[in-house]
């Protein structure tokens, strides 16, 4: 027999598990390989940077004409600054990003005391081109120099994300027209 105790505290943990258990498996990332490059120089890698694709997320969502630009800051930290155009207006995001004792890995933050992995998955040879991700698969960013890149070039990185388990069909392309006049 059941009591209203019994059927209230069933229902709690019906509703408990409905709200976690998709988080638990959306998460899961065991095809994903996103360890970051084994070479990796910072002070080759500051500077400008156009985003050319990206995974959809809130924080840049409709924004063309993104850069991302890296500088060190006096404290040894790096000074993050992001920036975009929504609606023809420049939006900015200031953050910083501490090193970490593995190559190719940074921990970056917009957000006070909050980190989050910055992995830089694949370098070109002369810090031209970058692809990088985070600690899950939901987050992947492909950078240039330039605010296009040729084809092989996009081909080859657009290989090492798939190589590395992430799912290309859901990059967004960011127009970067507004830098190619």
């Amino acid at each position: 027999m059941k009591t209203k105790s019994n059927s209230f505290f069933s229902h709690l943990w019906l509703l408990i598990c409905g709200l976690f258990v998709p988080f638990c498996a959306c998460s899961s990332s065991d095809h994903l390989n996103n360890a970051p490059v084994s070479s990796f120089d910072l002070n080759r890698y500051l500077g400008s940077w156009y985003e050319l694709a990206r995974f959809d997320h809130p924080f840049e969502r409709d924004l063309t004409a993104c850069t991302a630009n890296y500088s060190l800051r006096e404290d040894g930290m790096v000074k993050v600054i992001n920036s975009g155009l929504k609606n023809g207006k420049t939006k900015v995001s200031e953050g910083k990003a501490k090193t970490t004792g593995t190559a190719g890995l940074l921990r970056v933050s917009f957000f006070g005391p909050f980190y989050s992995d910055y992995r830089v998955l694949m370098l070109s040879a002369d810090y031209s081109y970058a692809l990088i991700g985070s600690s899950s698969d939901k987050y992947l960013w492909i950078l240039s120099r330039t605010p296009e890149l040729p084809d092989s070039d996009i081909q080859l990185l657009l290989q090492e994300a798939v190589r590395r388990g992430y799912n290309i069909n859901e990059l967004i392309w960011v127009d970067q027209s507004f830098y190619k006049k």
